[in-house]
């Protein structure tokens, strides 16, 4: 009785890229596969050898034809230019966006303090409204702006306490850049108020 040979059991061990961090295999559907390619051949020529030596691309290609194969390549140049337009686009746009800290008057003593666009640099608004209400020990919580944005209101009056926490990149607000700050006081119109009442 013969035996019919199943999928193999020996362990594979994937070469991943440090350009796109995709298994090499895979690089050619990551957004800078012409990077990805001169970086693997300085690497690991063996490795580049298998995946992409004359004999493997001869037989990956197949039937396609020259012009084929060279819009396929062309394509990819277009998608990598694509993918680098739009991180630099990110990048510009992190670099002009503000984290804006404004103190608000709830009654005559008694203040909040709103912090704005957080999550731009990646944080997490819940997490760091808990980190908020456990440094003040006061109340922390997410809320939605009038113009339908998320914000965090903290009770009371600890805007420079969060400049400073964000000059030291404490705990969740590490990349959220000190730098990039906007202090604004919004005072209650007291003429406004008393002729509404």
């Amino acid at each position: 009785m013969t035996s019919v040979a199943g999928p193999s059991t020996k362990p594979i061990t994937p070469h991943y890229c440090e350009i796109c961090s995709l298994p090499t295999e895979y690089c050619e559907f990551g957004p800078s596969f012409s990077k990805c390619k001169t970086w693997l051949e300085n690497e690991d020529k063996d490795e580049f050898e298998r995946l992409w030596g004359e004999g493997n691309l001869v037989s990956r290609i197949g039937t396609l034809s020259i012009e084929k194969q060279e819009k396929l390549e062309a394509d990819a140049v277009k998608a990598e230019k694509k993918a680098i337009k739009k991180a630099e686009a990110e990048a510009n746009k992190k670099k002009e966006t503000k984290i804006i800290i404004k103190r608000s008057e709830r009654t005559k003593r008694k203040h909040q303090t709103h912090v704005q666009n957080l999550e731009l640099f990646g944080i997490d608004l819940k997490k760091a409204a808990k980190l908020f209400a456990g440094k003040f020990a006061t109340g922390s919580s997410v809320s939605k702006t009038p113009q339908g944005e998320e914000e965090i209101v903290i009770q009371g009056d600890v805007g420079d306490e969060i400049v400073e926490m964000l000059k030291a990149q404490v705990g969740v607000l590490k990349g959220a850049p000190a730098d990039q700050v906007t202090r604004i006081e919004v005072k209650k119109k007291k003429a406004e108020d008393e002729a509404a009442a």
